[in-house]
């Protein structure tokens, strides 16, 4: 393969084949090969920290004019090498992976499918190009009172409303509640003073741009994660379908679940790479962003000894309390619905829902209404028929079950935990959110790096968008409430996804059932 695709520079190889490549390409000089005596010791170390992704690895490349690598899937430096600007993969199988620095095509004027797939920048154009694209085709606005564009049918409205706010002086946390932790809801606040005086195009422009802007993150943190768990190759494919994946770029226009999925995804990649107290940090933010990002600390008491994982949690747990103690210090009327409203609301979206007999989204109300907390406590539908206490209770005690009974303690097992925890959670909730896709996808095509496991996310997809917004467009007559023709494919849909979820936590169980041979 190096003979064919040519690639200029120094060769860095795996000390393991050093003797082969000496054979198989005699005009290509070996970086290092069995002849130890010939290296010296300094040397051999320098050599180690490279080829297991150490610190050093730049500076021994700048030092040698590095301009390809032959080395080992999935090894320390093929992983570092996935995600690094100005390298691509050349070539992978499940036992070498060839990497190249810059375009080292043989035809330069002919390109290949193999060597497009290969680039991860061509990927990243044609990912923001597709989206931002959408804006300018599709801009959001209000017309004839109507929201049109790539916004429409999602959050960023409300979001705008609450953001304007801060332009009368009225501050999250002070002044008004908010149903999410803080971060989202300064957010709004800051992009409002700042680009909220031209309306409401302005705001969801910025925001979506902002969103945009972490929806690339979760793509390389899909690579990354993926090339770590199966392999460079899967991992760039993985990274293919995820950009390809309706749901992502939808909600990018919708809401501010593709943060929360990247504060998840990095706090899970800094896991798997050992680097604890960054994925701590992390989970923290994703945390005060959102709540679910803070679930991987289950997966850090499984997979981390007992010590580390009270150091992780105290990073995250007590920076969470830390920032909340200063906004109860700010406001603590405030502060206390925004920390318990989520818990307040009726059911809605989820079996929960249809034994209760709600048949709405889980909206909180007008903007406005956040100006005063006694409106947190206010539950618009039915009461739960089984409390949420012990829809929780019943979460824990399969959680502690999984937890006991896991028998797989490798990167995969790590992923395939929090990818559990995080869907048992979803199916205790008394709601649902289509948002939730934003999570689930990376994850569950993280675990299921197969044709069925697209095929998964696509009828998840399909499920959902069918629910909101085919089904409840259609509810502007009844005031957002499902009635009707209406109801028996709701009640098909909701069930029909509540199945499907289950199912994906069977499979994913029996994962963590099985140990691996070196873990016996």
């Amino acid at each position: 393969m190096c003979a064919t695709i040519r690639p200029a520079g120094t060769m860095f190889n795996s000390y393991n084949w050093g003797g082969y490549l000496l054979w198989a390409l005699p005009d290509r000089p070996v970086f290092v090969d069995g002849r130890t005596d010939l290296y010296g010791d300094a040397f051999l170390r320098r050599w180690l920290d490279a080829a297991t992704g150490g610190d050093g690895w730049r500076d021994l490349f700048a030092e040698y004019d590095i301009g390809f690598t032959v080395i080992e899937t999935g090894s320390g430096l093929a992983t570092l090498l996935a995600a690094e600007p100005g390298w691509r993969l050349a070539y992978s199988d499940d036992l070498a992976s060839i990497y190249v620095e810059g375009i080292m095509i043989k035809d330069r004027d002919a390109l290949s499918l193999t060597g497009l797939l290969a680039d991860f920048r061509l990927l990243i154009t044609l990912f923001l190009a597709f989206r931002l694209l959408s804006l300018l085709a599709y801009q959001p606005m209000f017309a004839a009172g109507f929201e049109r564009g790539v916004t429409a049918g999602g959050d960023f409205f409300y979001y705008f409303q609450l953001g304007s706010f801060a332009r009368e002086g009225l501050l999250p946390f002070r002044d008004w509640w908010s149903e999410f932790p803080p971060l989202p809801a300064f957010l709004n606040s800051v992009i409002a003073v700042g680009f909220g005086g031209n309306g409401y195009p302005g705001f969801a422009i910025i925001f979506g741009v902002i969103m945009t802007l972490f929806d690339l993150g979760n793509l390389v943190r899909m690579r990354q994660i993926g090339s770590k768990l199966h392999g460079a190759n899967t991992g760039m494919a993985l990274a293919w379908i995820y950009a390809l994946s309706l749901a992502p770029a939808v909600f990018i226009w919708w809401n501010f679940e593709p943060m929360v999925a990247f504060f998840l995804l990095s706090a899970l990649w800094a896991l798997l790479n050992r680097r604890d107290g960054r994925s701590a940090v992390w989970a923290l933010v994703g945390a005060l962003t959102k709540f679910t990002p803070a679930i991987i600390l289950g997966a850090v008491w499984r997979y981390r000894s007992p010590k580390k994982a009270f150091r992780y949690s105290l990073i995250t747990l007590g920076g969470f309390a830390l920032v909340y103690l200063l906004l109860f210090a700010q406001n603590s009327v405030m502060t206390i619905p925004s920390l318990t409203a989520q818990f307040n609301k009726a059911s809605y979206q989820t079996v929960w829902a249809l034994l209760d007999g709600n048949y709405t989204t889980g909206n909180f109300g007008a903007a406005n209404e956040r100006l005063d907390p006694a409106n947190a406590y206010r539950v618009n539908g039915n009461p739960a028929v089984i409390p949420g206490v012990v829809r929780l209770g019943a979460a824990a005690l399969i959680g502690a079950f999984i937890f006991w009974r896991t028998k797989r303690f490798d990167d995969r097992g790590l992923v395939a935990f929090t990818t559990l925890t995080l869907l048992i959670f979803f199916l205790q909730a008394q709601g649902w959110s289509p948002q939730w896709l934003a999570q689930i996808v990376p994850l569950l095509l993280l675990c299921f790096p197969t044709r069925n496991g697209v095929t998964l996310i696509v009828l998840l997809s399909g499920l959902v968008f069918i629910e909101y917004p085919f089904l409840f467009i259609r509810t502007g007559d009844t005031g957002g409430v499902i009635t009707g023709s209406l109801m028996t494919p709701f009640v098909g849909l909701v069930i029909g996804r509540t199945l499907l979820l289950v199912m994906v936590c069977v499979a994913l169980y029996r994962r963590l059932r099985v140990a691996m041979p070196d873990e016996q």
